[in-house]
């Protein structure tokens, strides 16, 4: 279900939060993604830039979550350029491949605007 405001979330690290700990990133991101998609009121879009776009990648550990929200209608926005960086654009598993204008139009449209 969607909320009554667009919400757009937007993924700059790989995994929730700042911490080095990478398993704990990724384990609550994991959780995040997966109450968000149990719960009532989806986001209209979620973005991925810079080390963010990794978990859309084979061998991330929440590409479960993601796949499910993007099966509820969330688009899943993933920075080409960022892609292109670190080599990755191949392995992506989910999600479309946009550029920094498709990310900076889904803000501007968006009611809000949510960085973890």
């Amino acid at each position: 279900m969607r909320n009554d405001k667009d919400i757009v979330i937007v993924f700059k690290s790989n995994g929730f939060g700042s911490t080095n700990a990478q398993e704990l990133r990724e384990k609550v991101a994991g959780i995040f993604l997966r109450l968000l998609g149990e719960s009532q009121h989806v986001p209209r879009a979620i973005c991925f830039y810079t080390d963010g776009v990794k978990l859309v990648c084979q061998g991330s550990p929440v590409l479960e979550e993601l796949q499910a929200l993007e099966r509820q209608g969330v688009r899943l926005i993933v920075c080409q350029t960022c892609l292109n960086y670190f080599g990755l654009a191949d392995q992506v598993r989910v999600g479309i491949i946009g550029g920094m204008a498709d990310i900076v139009t889904a803000m501007w449209s968006a009611d809000s605007v949510i960085t973890v």
